[in-house]
């Protein structure tokens, strides 16, 4: 998110970040996004009783916003049906592995588990199944005999830092 925020500040760059939303009250990226000066808000999905109606506050949050284009990042909810429909072709996720290998978690321990040599992280379009949109954008590393499932996590982020900002862009001018 910061990544994205700050590759946003450049006036050559074709995003504006307008708001960070987050899940969880507490969470970190709340702090730094208004730091950066950017409107940070909490719908915690925990205050409703169905995943629709959380995303039906979370959707009107968006528009009310005037928030053209949804980017996640760390936002670890898989989103419903109607929610994804809503935003075709203007959502966006990062994901921890070189998709179509390892959709869902645990993918740094799975690639180590697998004997995989190379690991890396992959921005695609949201669909409705679980990471299987599109490929907009990947990266690449060669996973080290020494690495464990936390290292190697640490290293796979630095990649998605570099990443997303230049996906995103990608995205954008396709768009």
């Amino acid at each position: 998110m910061v990544a994205l925020i700050e590759a946003a500040q450049d006036r050559d760059y074709p995003a504006d970040v307008q708001l960070v939303i987050s899940n969880r009250p507490r969470a970190k990226g709340l702090d730094k996004a208004e730091a950066l000066g950017v409107t940070a808000i909490a719908i915690d999905h925990k205050d409703y009783e169905t995943r629709a109606d959380f995303e039906a506050i979370l959707d009107a949050a968006l528009r009310i916003h005037e928030i053209e284009f949804v980017v996640c990042a760390g936002f670890m909810r898989v989103l419903g049906s109607d929610f994804v429909r809503g935003w075709t072709r203007k959502l966006i996720n990062i994901h921890p592995s070189l998709l179509p290998k390892y959709k869902g978690l645990h993918t740094h321990k799975r690639a180590i588990e697998a004997g995989d040599i190379e690991h890396g992280c992959t921005v695609h379009w949201v669909t409705e199944g679980v990471d299987e949109g599109e490929v907009i954008a990947q990266s690449t590393l060669n996973i080290s005999p020494n690495d464990t499932p936390e290292s190697l996590a640490r290293r796979v982020q630095t990649l998605e830092h570099g990443l997303y900002p230049n996906a995103l862009r990608q995205a954008l001018t396709s768009h």
